[in-house]
Protein backbone atom coordinates (compact mmCIF):
# COMPACT_ATOMS: atom_id res chain seq x y z
CA UNK A 1 0.00 0.00 0.00
CA UNK A 2 1.29 3.32 -0.87
CA UNK A 3 2.09 5.69 1.79
CA UNK A 4 -0.22 8.28 3.46
CA UNK A 5 2.72 10.35 4.35
CA UNK A 6 0.52 12.26 7.12
CA UNK A 7 -2.53 12.97 4.11
CA UNK A 8 -5.68 11.08 4.47
CA UNK A 9 -6.10 8.39 1.43
CA UNK A 10 -8.98 10.35 0.17
CA UNK A 11 -6.66 13.68 0.03
CA UNK A 12 -3.95 12.02 -2.10
CA UNK A 13 -6.72 10.54 -4.52
CA UNK A 14 -8.14 13.71 -5.22
CA UNK A 15 -4.56 15.35 -5.74
CA UNK A 16 -3.16 12.83 -7.73
CA UNK A 17 -5.60 10.26 -8.63
CA UNK A 18 -4.16 8.24 -11.54
CA UNK A 19 -0.49 7.54 -9.90
CA UNK A 20 -1.96 7.36 -6.66
CA UNK A 21 -3.97 4.43 -8.00
CA UNK A 22 -1.40 3.20 -9.78
CA UNK A 23 1.10 3.02 -6.69
CA UNK A 24 -1.61 0.87 -4.23
CA UNK A 25 -2.21 -1.59 -7.49
CA UNK A 26 1.42 -2.20 -8.02
CA UNK A 27 2.91 -1.24 -4.05
CA UNK A 28 6.98 -1.14 -4.05
CA UNK A 29 6.46 -3.90 -1.14
CA UNK A 30 6.06 -7.46 -2.28
CA UNK A 31 4.35 -8.51 1.51
CA UNK A 32 2.09 -5.56 0.59
CA UNK A 33 -1.52 -6.93 -0.84
CA UNK A 34 -2.47 -4.97 -4.29
CA UNK A 35 -5.42 -2.52 -3.30
CA UNK A 36 -7.41 0.53 -4.99
CA UNK A 37 -7.53 4.57 -3.61
CA UNK A 38 -10.53 3.15 -1.35
CA UNK A 39 -8.36 0.64 -0.03
CA UNK A 40 -10.76 -2.29 -1.57
CA UNK A 41 -9.21 -5.03 -3.51
CA UNK A 42 -9.69 -5.11 -6.62
CA UNK A 43 -12.36 -8.04 -7.38
CA UNK A 44 -14.00 -6.86 -3.69
CA UNK A 45 -17.38 -4.84 -4.01
CA UNK A 46 -18.96 -2.35 -1.92
CA UNK A 47 -21.50 -3.80 0.69
CA UNK A 48 -25.08 -3.63 -1.08
CA UNK A 49 -28.35 -3.03 1.10
CA UNK A 50 -31.93 -3.07 0.12
CA UNK A 51 -35.14 -1.78 1.45
CA UNK A 52 -38.33 -2.87 0.01
CA UNK A 53 -41.62 -0.67 0.29
CA UNK A 54 -40.20 2.19 1.43
CA UNK A 55 -42.44 4.52 -0.66
CA UNK A 56 -46.19 4.50 0.35
CA UNK A 57 -47.88 5.36 -2.99
CA UNK A 58 -46.43 3.54 -5.66
CA UNK A 59 -47.57 0.08 -6.02
CA UNK A 60 -44.09 -1.51 -4.81
CA UNK A 61 -40.56 0.18 -4.48
CA UNK A 62 -37.36 -0.07 -3.05
CA UNK A 63 -34.09 1.73 -1.94
CA UNK A 64 -30.87 0.42 -2.85
CA UNK A 65 -27.13 1.43 -1.23
CA UNK A 66 -24.28 0.24 -3.04
CA UNK A 67 -21.53 1.91 -1.39
CA UNK A 68 -21.95 5.80 -1.19
CA UNK A 69 -24.07 5.55 -4.56
CA UNK A 70 -27.97 5.13 -3.49
CA UNK A 71 -31.31 5.09 -5.77
CA UNK A 72 -35.08 4.57 -5.11
CA UNK A 73 -37.26 2.89 -7.37
CA UNK A 74 -41.08 3.41 -7.36
CA UNK A 75 -43.04 1.53 -9.45
CA UNK A 76 -46.63 2.29 -10.65
CA UNK A 77 -49.50 0.69 -12.80
CA UNK A 78 -51.83 2.58 -14.85
CA UNK A 79 -54.46 1.24 -16.92
CA UNK A 80 -55.20 2.10 -20.91
CA UNK A 81 -58.12 0.35 -22.61
CA UNK A 82 -56.56 -1.86 -25.59
CA UNK A 83 -59.17 0.02 -27.69
CA UNK A 84 -56.74 3.18 -26.91
CA UNK A 85 -53.70 1.66 -28.02
CA UNK A 86 -52.49 2.81 -31.44
CA UNK A 87 -50.91 -0.92 -32.75
CA UNK A 88 -53.22 -3.23 -30.81
CA UNK A 89 -53.92 -6.15 -32.23
CA UNK A 90 -56.14 -8.83 -30.76
CA UNK A 91 -53.96 -11.83 -31.64
CA UNK A 92 -50.80 -10.49 -30.33
CA UNK A 93 -50.01 -12.61 -27.58
CA UNK A 94 -46.11 -12.73 -27.62
CA UNK A 95 -45.08 -9.25 -27.92
CA UNK A 96 -47.22 -7.59 -26.12
CA UNK A 97 -45.06 -5.78 -23.53
CA UNK A 98 -42.71 -4.29 -26.04
CA UNK A 99 -45.11 -3.82 -28.85
CA UNK A 100 -47.67 -1.65 -26.65
CA UNK A 101 -45.19 -0.33 -24.50
CA UNK A 102 -46.43 -1.73 -21.22
CA UNK A 103 -43.06 -1.15 -19.07
CA UNK A 104 -42.07 2.63 -19.08
CA UNK A 105 -38.24 3.31 -17.06
CA UNK A 106 -37.37 6.54 -16.29
CA UNK A 107 -34.06 7.42 -14.19
CA UNK A 108 -33.59 10.93 -12.81
CA UNK A 109 -29.66 11.99 -11.57
CA UNK A 110 -30.64 15.32 -11.43
CA UNK A 111 -31.55 15.20 -7.79
CA UNK A 112 -28.63 16.74 -5.68
CA UNK A 113 -26.97 13.09 -5.66
CA UNK A 114 -24.00 14.85 -7.51
CA UNK A 115 -22.79 18.00 -8.07
CA UNK A 116 -22.49 17.13 -12.37
CA UNK A 117 -26.01 16.70 -12.07
CA UNK A 118 -27.79 20.10 -11.57
CA UNK A 119 -31.15 20.14 -10.50
CA UNK A 120 -33.38 21.72 -12.98
CA UNK A 121 -31.81 20.80 -16.15
CA UNK A 122 -32.27 18.63 -19.28
CA UNK A 123 -31.52 14.83 -18.93
CA UNK A 124 -28.29 14.29 -19.03
CA UNK A 125 -27.20 11.69 -21.64
CA UNK A 126 -25.93 9.14 -18.94
CA UNK A 127 -29.69 9.19 -17.61
CA UNK A 128 -31.22 8.56 -21.34
CA UNK A 129 -28.40 6.04 -22.00
CA UNK A 130 -29.27 3.82 -18.12
CA UNK A 131 -33.09 4.58 -19.35
CA UNK A 132 -32.38 2.53 -22.41
CA UNK A 133 -30.65 0.13 -20.92
CA UNK A 134 -33.12 -0.78 -18.41
CA UNK A 135 -35.73 -0.37 -20.76
CA UNK A 136 -33.62 -3.21 -22.61
CA UNK A 137 -33.20 -5.59 -20.26
CA UNK A 138 -36.34 -5.69 -18.55
CA UNK A 139 -37.49 -6.92 -22.35
CA UNK A 140 -34.76 -8.92 -22.89
CA UNK A 141 -34.71 -10.85 -19.76
CA UNK A 142 -38.64 -11.65 -20.14
CA UNK A 143 -38.03 -11.12 -16.18
CA UNK A 144 -42.44 -9.90 -16.65
CA UNK A 145 -45.11 -11.66 -17.64
CA UNK A 146 -47.65 -9.89 -19.99
CA UNK A 147 -50.15 -12.16 -18.58
CA UNK A 148 -49.91 -9.81 -15.05
CA UNK A 149 -50.52 -6.60 -16.80
CA UNK A 150 -53.94 -8.31 -18.65
CA UNK A 151 -57.50 -6.98 -17.82
CA UNK A 152 -59.80 -9.60 -18.96
CA UNK A 153 -63.34 -9.14 -19.95
CA UNK A 154 -66.10 -11.62 -21.06
CA UNK A 155 -68.30 -10.10 -23.92
CA UNK A 156 -71.96 -11.21 -23.21
CA UNK A 157 -73.57 -13.91 -25.52
CA UNK A 158 -76.62 -12.70 -27.78
CA UNK A 159 -78.46 -15.77 -25.40
CA UNK A 160 -76.94 -13.65 -22.41
CA UNK A 161 -78.59 -10.46 -22.97
CA UNK A 162 -81.84 -11.61 -24.64
CA UNK A 163 -84.90 -10.60 -22.33
CA UNK A 164 -86.20 -14.15 -22.17
CA UNK A 165 -87.73 -15.48 -18.91
CA UNK A 166 -87.23 -18.79 -20.31
CA UNK A 167 -83.54 -18.14 -19.95
CA UNK A 168 -83.52 -16.34 -16.41
CA UNK A 169 -84.63 -19.66 -15.39
CA UNK A 170 -81.43 -21.70 -16.58
CA UNK A 171 -79.20 -23.15 -14.50
CA UNK A 172 -75.91 -21.88 -13.92
CA UNK A 173 -74.77 -24.72 -16.17
CA UNK A 174 -76.50 -23.75 -18.95
CA UNK A 175 -75.62 -20.16 -18.80
CA UNK A 176 -71.70 -21.11 -18.38
CA UNK A 177 -71.98 -22.73 -21.91
CA UNK A 178 -74.07 -19.89 -23.15
CA UNK A 179 -70.95 -17.48 -22.33
CA UNK A 180 -69.56 -15.02 -24.59
CA UNK A 181 -66.57 -15.07 -25.67
CA UNK A 182 -63.46 -13.83 -23.40
CA UNK A 183 -61.48 -11.29 -24.38
CA UNK A 184 -58.04 -8.58 -23.20
CA UNK A 185 -59.90 -5.21 -22.69
CA UNK A 186 -57.47 -3.44 -20.70
CA UNK A 187 -53.69 -3.57 -19.62
CA UNK A 188 -51.82 -2.41 -16.63
CA UNK A 189 -48.79 0.10 -18.07
CA UNK A 190 -45.97 -0.28 -14.94
CA UNK A 191 -44.14 3.01 -14.40
CA UNK A 192 -40.92 2.53 -12.98
CA UNK A 193 -38.98 5.34 -11.96
CA UNK A 194 -35.75 5.60 -10.74
CA UNK A 195 -34.36 8.51 -8.93
CA UNK A 196 -30.42 8.67 -7.53
CA UNK A 197 -30.04 10.20 -4.15
CA UNK A 198 -26.46 10.07 -4.37
CA UNK A 199 -23.99 8.73 -7.47
CA UNK A 200 -20.67 7.45 -6.79
CA UNK A 201 -20.42 5.06 -9.84
CA UNK A 202 -21.36 2.08 -11.25
CA UNK A 203 -25.08 3.39 -11.62
CA UNK A 204 -26.39 0.79 -13.91
CA UNK A 205 -25.95 -2.14 -11.47
CA UNK A 206 -27.55 -0.16 -8.87
CA UNK A 207 -30.43 1.13 -10.87
CA UNK A 208 -30.66 -2.57 -11.74
CA UNK A 209 -30.65 -3.90 -8.94
CA UNK A 210 -33.85 -1.51 -7.51
CA UNK A 211 -36.04 -2.26 -10.52
CA UNK A 212 -35.46 -5.84 -9.91
CA UNK A 213 -36.44 -5.40 -6.23
CA UNK A 214 -39.15 -2.57 -7.08
CA UNK A 215 -41.01 -5.08 -9.37
CA UNK A 216 -40.59 -8.20 -6.65
CA UNK A 217 -42.24 -5.95 -4.21
CA UNK A 218 -45.17 -4.60 -6.62
CA UNK A 219 -48.83 -6.01 -6.35
CA UNK A 220 -51.61 -4.82 -8.58
CA UNK A 221 -54.99 -3.87 -7.73
CA UNK A 222 -57.30 -6.41 -8.84
CA UNK A 223 -58.85 -4.61 -11.75
CA UNK A 224 -62.22 -4.93 -14.33
CA UNK A 225 -63.61 -3.71 -17.23
CA UNK A 226 -67.06 -2.12 -17.21
CA UNK A 227 -68.58 -1.89 -20.22
CA UNK A 228 -71.45 0.66 -19.26
CA UNK A 229 -68.84 3.41 -17.85
CA UNK A 230 -66.19 1.77 -20.57
CA UNK A 231 -63.46 2.00 -17.95
CA UNK A 232 -61.53 -0.18 -15.76
CA UNK A 233 -62.44 -0.58 -11.96
CA UNK A 234 -60.20 -1.69 -9.12
CA UNK A 235 -60.08 -2.94 -6.02
CA UNK A 236 -57.32 -3.05 -3.61
CA UNK A 237 -58.24 -6.24 -1.77
CA UNK A 238 -56.47 -8.87 -2.44
CA UNK A 239 -53.61 -7.18 -4.78
CA UNK A 240 -51.98 -9.45 -6.98
CA UNK A 241 -48.05 -9.91 -6.64
CA UNK A 242 -46.06 -9.77 -10.21
CA UNK A 243 -45.32 -13.06 -11.47
CA UNK A 244 -40.78 -12.62 -11.82
CA UNK A 245 -39.00 -15.22 -13.59
CA UNK A 246 -35.47 -14.88 -12.40
CA UNK A 247 -33.38 -13.22 -10.76
CA UNK A 248 -31.03 -11.46 -13.11
CA UNK A 249 -28.25 -9.38 -11.78
CA UNK A 250 -25.83 -6.48 -13.24
CA UNK A 251 -22.18 -6.96 -12.85
CA UNK A 252 -20.03 -4.28 -13.72
CA UNK A 253 -16.20 -3.79 -13.85
CA UNK A 254 -13.87 -1.15 -15.25
CA UNK A 255 -10.27 -1.65 -16.64
CA UNK A 256 -7.38 0.58 -15.10
CA UNK A 257 -4.28 0.16 -17.33
CA UNK A 258 -1.83 1.19 -15.63
CA UNK A 259 -1.19 4.20 -17.84
CA UNK A 260 -3.64 7.71 -18.77
CA UNK A 261 -4.12 5.98 -22.01
CA UNK A 262 -6.97 3.19 -23.58
CA UNK A 263 -3.85 0.32 -23.98
CA UNK A 264 -1.81 -0.94 -21.19
CA UNK A 265 2.06 -0.81 -20.53
CA UNK A 266 3.59 -4.09 -21.14
CA UNK A 267 0.18 -5.58 -21.46
CA UNK A 268 -0.60 -4.68 -17.88
CA UNK A 269 -4.31 -4.46 -16.15
CA UNK A 270 -6.32 -4.46 -13.43
CA UNK A 271 -10.18 -4.96 -13.44
CA UNK A 272 -11.60 -3.05 -10.81
CA UNK A 273 -15.24 -4.70 -10.47
CA UNK A 274 -17.81 -2.31 -8.75
CA UNK A 275 -16.10 1.05 -9.10
CA UNK A 276 -16.58 3.97 -7.90
CA UNK A 277 -17.03 7.87 -9.51
CA UNK A 278 -13.18 8.44 -9.45
CA UNK A 279 -12.39 4.54 -10.58
CA UNK A 280 -14.65 5.75 -13.22
CA UNK A 281 -12.87 8.40 -14.26
CA UNK A 282 -9.62 6.76 -14.81
CA UNK A 283 -10.95 3.86 -16.81
CA UNK A 284 -11.64 3.84 -20.48
CA UNK A 285 -13.04 0.25 -20.34
CA UNK A 286 -15.77 -1.42 -19.01
CA UNK A 287 -18.13 -4.33 -18.94
CA UNK A 288 -21.09 -5.18 -17.80
CA UNK A 289 -22.15 -9.22 -17.14
CA UNK A 290 -26.14 -9.43 -16.53
CA UNK A 291 -26.55 -13.48 -15.13
CA UNK A 292 -28.69 -15.31 -13.10
CA UNK A 293 -27.21 -18.33 -11.07
CA UNK A 294 -30.57 -19.98 -10.05
CA UNK A 295 -30.42 -23.47 -9.81
CA UNK A 296 -26.65 -23.63 -9.20
CA UNK A 297 -26.61 -23.45 -13.32
CA UNK A 298 -25.13 -20.07 -14.16
CA UNK A 299 -26.80 -17.67 -17.23
CA UNK A 300 -25.60 -15.34 -18.84
CA UNK A 301 -28.20 -12.97 -20.37
CA UNK A 302 -26.40 -9.88 -22.15
CA UNK A 303 -22.38 -9.02 -22.13
CA UNK A 304 -22.02 -5.15 -23.02
CA UNK A 305 -18.55 -3.44 -23.25
CA UNK A 306 -17.86 -0.22 -23.32
CA UNK A 307 -14.76 1.34 -24.70
CA UNK A 308 -11.25 -0.11 -24.85
CA UNK A 309 -9.26 -3.06 -26.12
CA UNK A 310 -8.07 -4.59 -23.00
CA UNK A 311 -11.06 -7.30 -22.97
CA UNK A 312 -10.37 -10.36 -24.90
CA UNK A 313 -13.00 -13.10 -25.72
CA UNK A 314 -11.18 -15.14 -24.15
CA UNK A 315 -10.92 -13.17 -20.49
CA UNK A 316 -14.12 -12.59 -21.42
CA UNK A 317 -14.65 -16.16 -20.98
CA UNK A 318 -12.37 -17.25 -18.10
CA UNK A 319 -13.03 -18.57 -14.90
CA UNK A 320 -11.86 -16.07 -12.81
CA UNK A 321 -14.33 -13.52 -14.03
CA UNK A 322 -17.59 -16.07 -13.96
CA UNK A 323 -16.68 -16.73 -10.36
CA UNK A 324 -16.66 -13.25 -9.70
CA UNK A 325 -20.20 -12.50 -11.36
CA UNK A 326 -21.03 -15.24 -9.36
CA UNK A 327 -20.23 -14.42 -5.81
CA UNK A 328 -21.85 -11.13 -7.08
CA UNK A 329 -24.88 -12.30 -7.74
CA UNK A 330 -25.39 -14.28 -4.43
CA UNK A 331 -24.20 -10.94 -2.51
CA UNK A 332 -27.28 -9.07 -4.35
CA UNK A 333 -29.16 -11.64 -4.22
CA UNK A 334 -29.09 -12.15 -0.24
CA UNK A 335 -29.85 -8.42 -0.40
CA UNK A 336 -33.14 -8.39 -2.08
CA UNK A 337 -34.55 -11.60 -0.85
CA UNK A 338 -33.11 -11.68 2.83
CA UNK A 339 -31.45 -14.71 2.62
Amino acid sequence: MAPDAGLSRATFAKLSPHPYLLANLEPSDDHVAPARSNGRAPEEVRPTTVNLSSLSHPHGSSLVRMGDTTVICGVRGETILAQHIPNYRASNRETELRDYDLLVPNIELATGSSPQFLPGGPPTTLAQTLSTRIYSLLHDSKLLQAEDLRIWHTRPSERMVADDDDEMDEDEGDVDKQSGEEYVAAYWVLYIDIFFISFDGNPFDAAWAATLAALRDTKLPRGRYDPDRDMVLCTKKDPKPLTITGMPVACTAAVFTGKETDRPTDGRFWLLVDPDRLEESLCDESITLVVDCQEEAMRILSISKHGGVVLSPKLLRSKSLMSWANQRWKGVTAAITGN
